[in-house]
């Protein structure tokens, strides 16, 4: 097993390899569950790699993805951080295969989806319990009130929110201190730059980007003219229409221009301007093939200095992304 460049997140004292593994995509969201046994084999890849820090949710699947990462991390329970999160619940609970679109994190909710959580994750205690998306009909107050009674009851270790504002992360901070945030960050979301990062700054809270890689574009490989599944969420994501494909491209050829300077690939020059932002960032990239594994571990070879990340920044700000992140509904749970 490799060893890994390992960061804090935050004050909390939580420490993981410095990129984690995002596992939504291998039962759900882009396309069709991939095989449980493939990824299986792929989560094992990423633990002989070095890497220490998975990331799922009660709401992937719905449950199958805690399922999965929960048996295939079985063999390496005391050497791994597992990141799960709480809040959804189905719309409407005696239909079979409901949507899973009904926020709920009222505190017994809270206490009672926990159990089925570490069933699922065959784990005696979470590591990390994020706040899947703020509810807004429940104070964050009462939300980290009931995530510190399971603290201390052992039945999680640290905590954290979702996509959530700073005036949130405040207030839930001072119930019980909150150990990470995960929202969206990238090159083409830089929107947390503005009240969110100086706020977990300030708080000494960990930052954990989700979809670093905006949901896979910032790799190069998708293009106005690629065809996505049919049951890919990307389908419903304005930013992904074929017309803002071909226009955001243009930040796709200016990683490219980077890459190619310093031998790496538009991933790796992406997920390494995150890596240089802050010591206490930690992105999550998914993937469910081995050779993007590899290739998004290697952004930790690539090393930004300063001016570089200037110089990308620079030419970035230049470029306007197209379209939304979410759809209109989605995008209204957001924080950022």
């Amino acid at each position: 097993m490799k060893t890994l460049q390992k960061r804090k997140l935050g004050n909390s004292g939580l420490e993981v390899s410095a990129l984690g593994l995002g596992c939504m995509g291998m039962s759900w969201s882009y396309g069709a569950a991939k095989n449980k046994q493939e990824m299986i084999q792929l989560i094992h890849s990423a633990v002989e790699r070095g890497v220490t820090f998975f990331d799922t949710a009660e709401v992937y699947g719905p449950l199958t993805n805690e399922e999965l990462v929960g048996e295939a991390l079985r063999p390496f329970k005391n050497e791994v951080v597992i990141a799960t999160k709480f809040g959804w619940e189905p719309a409407n609970e005696n239909e079979v295969n409901a949507r899973w679109n009904a926020l709920n994190s009222r505190p017994e909710h809270i206490k009672k989806v926990v159990e089925g959580s570490l069933k699922r994750l065959n784990v005696e205690v979470i590591d990390l319990y994020y706040q899947h998306r703020v509810d807004p009909n429940v104070p964050i107050e009462d939300v980290a009130g009931a995530v510190k009674d399971l603290i201390q009851e052992g039945k999680v270790k640290y905590w954290g929110l979702s996509e959530a504002g700073a005036q949130t992360i405040r207030k839930a901070h001072t119930v019980h201190p909150v150990a990470a945030l995960q929202s969206e960050y990238s090159l083409w979301t830089r929107q947390p730059e503005n009240e969110i990062i100086p706020t977990l700054e300030e708080l000494g809270i960990g930052f954990v980007p989700f979809s670093p890689l905006g949901k896979g574009f910032l790799t190069g490989k998708i293009d106005e003219n690629t065809q996505l599944d049919s049951n890919d969420f990307r389908t419903t994501v304005p930013r992904f229409s074929a017309e803002n494909r071909k226009a955001n491209k243009a930040l796709v050829n200016l990683l490219n221009q980077f890459a190619k300077q310093r031998n790496a690939t538009p991933a790796q020059i992406a997920l390494a301007w995150l890596l240089a932002k802050k010591p206490w960032i930690v992105p999550i990239p998914g993937t469910t093939k081995l050779n993007r594994l590899e290739e998004n571990l290697g952004a930790m070879s690539v090393e930004l200095k300063p001016d570089d990340l200037n110089e990308i920044e620079q030419a970035a700000s230049e470029i306007k992304i197209e379209g939304a992140r979410y759809p209109v509904a989605a995008e209204r749970m957001t924080g950022l």
